[in-house]
């Protein structure tokens, strides 16, 4: 039975019932993946912000311990300050900036502790949400 309708993806003459949108599953999924990539460009670059932030701080933090960095390292490494995944601040009122399971910590003279969050020593949850 005709259905006088065409492919979405190809434009093609599709057969069949009424409803049908593609002439096949290579055309479905060919359409719905374009369509969800260009709907998830910011959300990948965020992320991959987030991720490269991150790698950073891993990187910088010997054997999971603690360390100081200068903020000039971390511009210099391509840490981007704007992207963050949450704010955990303490009972003594102080902010500690992650991303994922990383942070950082602002001290003085423009430098940073960097820290791993482990389950017993930051709360999961936190107060603040930044994305």
């Amino acid at each position: 039975m005709p259905n006088n309708s065409k492919c979405l993806e190809c434009k093609k003459a599709i057969n069949g019932r009424s409803d049908k949108k593609f002439c096949d599953d290579g055309c479905r999924n060919t359409f719905n993946n374009r369509v969800n990539s260009e709907n998830n460009l910011h959300i990948n670059k965020v992320n991959g912000i987030l991720r490269k932030n991150r790698k950073i701080i891993q990187s910088l933090l010997p054997n999971e311990e603690t360390t100081n960095v200068s903020e000039k390292t971390l511009r210099i490494l391509g840490f981007n300050f704007d992207y963050i995944t949450n704010i955990y601040t303490t009972k003594t009122g102080s902010n500690y900036h992650f991303c994922y399971e990383f942070g950082y910590l602002s001290i003085e003279n423009n430098r940073f502790m960097l820290v791993k969050k482990k389950e017993n020593n930051f709360a999961i949850k936190t107060n603040k949400k930044t994305v």
